[in-house]
This record gives C-alpha cells, sequence and structure tokens, in this order.
C-alpha cells in the first residue's frame, strides 16, 4: 500500500510489513480468553448498534459497548442521552446513513453543517463527555463512517494538522483507493470478519502501533512481506 496521504501513516501499513499488521488484527479480534481485548466486542456487543432495529437510536447497550474501549459515559449523560435527548439524538442519527462509508464522502462535505459533525456536538454538550467518547458513541452507531479517536490515534496519525474525518476521508480517497483497499485487505486476510468496518481496521492497527505491540511482534521474528509482495 503506497498511498500518499495528508495523514502520517504508522509503519506497520506498508506492504513489506504486512504480515506484522494481520498478526496485530488477528490477536486483537481473536483472542477470546481472560487476558484478551475488550475491545474486540465493542462492535458486536448485542448484535451491533449499526443493527437496523437500533440504528437510529442510543441504548443502554451502546453505553456499555463504549466501555469494552476504557472509556464510560458518566450517569448524568448516560440519563440524557436515553431520556429528554433521545429523540434529538435520534432525529440527527435518522439523517445519517447506516450504509455510507467514509471513502465515499467528498471532503468538502465534512463541515460545520454536516449532520455527522451536528451530533458529534450535541453529545459533546453533555456533562462529561470529551472527545474520546463522543467519537466511541459515534462510531458505535456508524462505524462505517466515523473513525475513533484517542490519544494513540492523536500521536500516530499526527493530527496536530487538522479534524481527523476529513484528513482520512482524502487518505482513503488517495491513489485509487489505495489505502481503503489496503485495509479490505488486512481484514480479509487476519479473518477477523467483514463487519469489521475498514476504519475500525485502521484504528486498531494504529492502535496497537501506538502501544508498542508492533514493535514487540518485529522483535520475536514476525517476518516482512517478500519483496515485490502486493495487496
Amino acid at each position: 500500500m503506497n498511498a500518499s496521504s495528508s495523514l502520517t501513516l504508522p509503519w506497520t501499513l506498508a506492504n513489506e510489513f504486512r504480515p506484522i499488521a494481520v498478526e496485530l488484527l488477528r490477536g486483537y479480534f481473536t483472542a477470546q480468553t481472560n487476558d484478551g481485548f475488550t475491545g474486540a466486542h465493542f462492535e458486536r456487543l448485542g448484535g451491533g448498534g449499526d443493527r437496523p432495529e437500533v440504528a437510529c437510536e442510543f441504548t443502554a447497550e451502546d453505553l456499555v459497548a463504549v466501555t469494552m474501549l476504557s472509556v464510560k459515559v458518566p450517569a448524568e449523560a448516560a440519563l440524557r442521552i436515553l431520556g429528554p435527548d433521545r429523540s434529538r439524538l435520534s432525529e440527527l442519527l435518522r439523517e445519517i446513513r447506516s450504509d455510507r462509508n467514509l471513502v465515499d464522502v467528498d471532503a468538502s462535505e465534512i463541515a460545520a453543517g454536516w449532520v455527522p459533525w451536528l451530533l458529534h456536538d450535541a453529545l459533546s454538550d453533555l456533562t462529561g463527555l470529551g472527545r474520546t467518547t463522543v467519537s466511541k458513541l459515534i462510531a458505535r452507531k456508524r462505524p462505517r463512517l466515523i473513525p475513533i479517536y484517542d490519544r494513540e490515534v492523536n500521536k500516530v496519525l499526527a493530527l496536530n494538522k487538522g479534524p481527523l474525518w476529513r484528513q482520512l476521508a482524502v487518505s482513503l480517497q488517495a491513489d485509487g483507493q489505495a489505502l481503503h483497499q489496503h485495509l479490505l485487505a488486512l481484514r480479509d486476510e487476519s479473518g477477523i470478519g467483514d463487519d469489521i468496518s475498514p476504519l475500525r481496521v485502521l484504528d486498531v492497527i494504529v492502535w496497537r502501533t501506538g502501544k508498542g505491540h508492533a514493535d514487540k511482534l518485529r522483535a520475536r521474528g514476525v517476518n516482512p512481506a517478500p519483496d515485490g509482495a502486493d495487496n
């Protein structure tokens, strides 16, 4: 995957290190033991936050799901989301198609009036909800459209240059959607399941790279791909 990008992509997304990226994904999603990653259950808990019957409303399951990613929704905010603010948040969700992919969004759309931004702002107004928790709540409802943001994502992707959503849309579309296709290929090769979105594939690789997990794999001798290997 050699796409040019406005983002600083981690070394683990280079073609030559594809075996390491695949192992990062497998280790995250398939280690269903006591020492596995609870985040592997984030999108699948209760059947998923974007399943048709609940796609346009936040549920108690969604609030539990984000705890799989080491954040929590404070009690006051939870009561607002499930109570007085429920209708307003549902109206915004209904305006955001659950089948839309970020790779298909023109970057010019991602501006102040874009409905996902309005949803982001509505959640951010609730007491105790920071940027990371808000991103995980929206990603639970629209996993193909909205990426997760956290400290490791910010650090590894060098996001001091601007907002993640717009930069990532541009990066996914660059060079004939090379990054998007690479993420799909990594998902297929790792066998983690088609229900895991390309954005989540990126998130897991970025997060585990930032945490040093990829360096440990390389030190253990997980070999790079042969010269000339492609997606």
